[in-house]
């Protein structure tokens, strides 16, 4: 007897981690790994490329004239190539429509997944979602929200650009405060955009209830969203737990960028002088990349600070993180912006390394205050200094919070529960969402 096919999955993500390293880039990839190794769903990784915000990235890919071709060995990832000349980030969509109405259209004729899984519509544009539906009018749409994009023109950051301070509540007077020179019908309109073509999306899956609130806030029905965290792949290694009577080893690891708050911690560890005895290492990449004026603060700082702050700079997240992370004690998350989950959270409890994060948002959902890390108050240096004094220099403080750190989630276990919401939501079969935007009733998926 013939065998049965595997029902394939399409997962579609704004980079390829081999090619850009980030947080979103490579939770996808690992799912998309630990989902063909379960074996009951083939999945296929589609990655964007091209010119890019970002700096020019050595990849000679393997046919580079052709839109779509391969990014490895592995048969079943490929690349697809974008020009963001003229693109709108107000609307995030593309002039070029030939790249979608063609170019995606035809990888989508020929692969003919049974649902499509979206990571991230960024530097990709809302309607591909669109697309997606009027190719494939029955396949189910997924849709991870890794931030608050939709919502937030500002960088999907939810946070007021005068004067950094949070923000819950999209509005269209409000973002017209943020942004002056767009008008607050403009903002009703991009928000009337973004909602029409996530309507087309079967089920929303949030890394945190605080994500879920917000879009539920901003108006996605909370029938549409499940939560499931993030999760890590297991790995096989031998914990630093030596012995020492100090603690007093801080590290960032991440990405430098005005939202996680490195100027933050520079600026605690400003207070805290020279005399301060502890030492922070900072890890990470794309410094190049930000606003000058960003740099230039930046660099300042790290002179002012260099006799107890060593910067790093990048590393190879595959062959180095387990190292790094085993040579330090802390790890600081001082973002000024929400976060969805950061996953070097979970890297360092992997590692079993206490946290210090902001108090809000995914961080203070991951990392419980006084068991498996400390809080201090977001973008508040003063009140990081006093964390980081108090994890130097209370005896035994490390030793207890090390032993409050939670198991990890688990990938395979995570891609489960995924793999459930692809076959629930191919079970409900038949009344898939159309091109005008009714969808198959989500309560039926989650609950088939």
């Amino acid at each position: 007897m013939p065998s049965v096919k595997a029902p394939k999955i399409l997962l579609v993500c704004h980079n390829h981690p081999h090619i850009k390293p980030g947080g979103a880039e490579g939770y996808a990839l690992n799912l998309y790994e630990a989902i063909r190794d379960a074996g009951e769903f083939e999945p296929v990784f589609l990655g964007r490329t091209g010119p890019s915000p970002m700096p020019p990235i050595v990849f000679r890919p393997p046919h580079p004239y052709s839109p779509i071709t391969s990014v490895n060995d592995d048969p079943n990832q490929y690349l697809i190539y974008t020009d963001l000349n003229g693109f709108d980030f107000f609307f995030h969509r593309s002039p070029n429509k030939e790249t979608i109405t063609k170019d995606y259209r035809d990888f989508l004729l020929a692969h003919e997944p049974d649902v499509v899984h979206f990571q991230h519509n960024y530097l990709l544009g809302y309607d591909w979602l669109r697309v997606t539906r009027n190719t494939l009018p029955d396949a189910p749409i997924i849709y991870m929200l890794h931030e608050y994009l939709p919502i937030c023109f500002h960088d999907g950051q939810m946070i007021r650009t005068h004067d950094k301070s949070l923000c819950q509540e999209q509005t269209p007077r409000r973002c017209h405060e943020c942004f002056p020179w767009k008008s607050p019908q403009a903002f009703k309109m991009r928000e009337r955009w973004m909602k029409s073509h996530l309507a087309l999306v079967d089920i929303f899956i949030a890394p945190s209830e605080y994500v879920r609130d917000r879009y539920v806030d901003w108006g996605i029905p909370a029938e549409k969203i499940q939560v499931e965290t993030y999760a890590m792949p297991p790995f096989a290694h031998t914990e630093n737990t030596e012995d020492r009577p100090k603690r007093n080893r801080f590290a960032f690891f991440g990405q430098f960028t005005p939202y996680k708050g490195t100027d933050v911690l520079l600026k605690a560890m400003g207070i805290l002088g020279e005399d301060f005895d502890g030492h922070l290492w900072i890890h990470g990449a794309n410094l190049e990349t930000q606003a000058p004026h960003f740099q230039e603060e930046f660099q300042d700082l790290l002179e002012k600070t260099s006799k107890t702050v060593t910067f790093a700079g990048p590393y190879d997240h595959a062959t180095e993180l387990h190292q790094l992370m085993g040579a330090t004690d802390w790890v600081i998350i001082p973002s000024i912006w929400w976060e969805t989950g950061p996953l070097v959270a979970l890297e360092a409890f992997q590692n079993g390394r206490p946290v210090i994060c902001s108090n809000i948002g995914g961080m203070s959902e991951k990392v419980t205050d006084g068991v498996s890390g400390l809080h201090f108050n977001v973008g508040d240096p003063d009140d990081l200094a006093l964390a980081l004094k108090r994890a130097a220099e209370t005896p035994g403080l490390w030793s207890k919070l090390h032993a409050g750190i939670p198991p990890v989630y688990d990938i395979r276990d995570h891609a489960a529960v995924v793999a459930d919401i692809y076959r629930r939501a191919l079970a409900a079969g038949g009344q898939r969402a159309k091109a005008t935007g009714t969808v198959t009733d989500p309560k039926e998926i989650l609950s088939a």
